[in-house]
């Protein structure tokens, strides 16, 4: 792998707009953001997170990552309430950097009717792979 690729866990769906979903238990996801996300962002210095009990619906903005280099907003991959929210990155919003795809989630949400198959219709590994080495 060249220094150029980032990594992209084949367990993980993927959203165009560079979130990833990682299924739980009970119609539960959690959600974060790529490796490529992180890396386009630089030192990712604040997260704001959404509530616990807060509704979203699949393309709703639900917090904003604040990095050396810009703001950006983190958004629901899928309609569903939130959970739990990551409490960690409060005091090290770095781990959205150095551990993406475990310490750095952000959100869980849980997921109403249906949520088996809209997760199943987001990207898989190696599409998302694709999109990332086309942009």
């Amino acid at each position: 792998m060249s220094a150029e690729q980032t990594i992209t866990p084949g367990d993980l769906k993927y959203t165009e707009a560079h979130e990833w979903v990682r299924s739980l238990e009970g119609g539960r996801v959690r959600v974060g953001v790529t490796d490529h996300a992180q890396s386009q962002l630089g030192d990712v210095v604040f997260v704001q997170l959404p509530a616990v009990g807060a509704e979203f619906t699949a393309g709703d903005a639900v917090g904003e990552v604040e990095s050396t280099k810009s703001v950006s907003d983190i958004y629901a991959p899928l309609a569903g309430t939130v959970v739990a929210v990551n409490e960690a990155l409060d005091a090290t919003p770095e781990l959205v950097n150095s551990a993406p795809y475990t310490d750095g989630w952000m959100v869980e949400l849980e997921l109403g009717e249906g949520a088996a198959e809209a997760v199943e219709a987001l990207l898989d590994a190696a599409s998302y792979q694709q999109l990332v080495d086309g942009s």
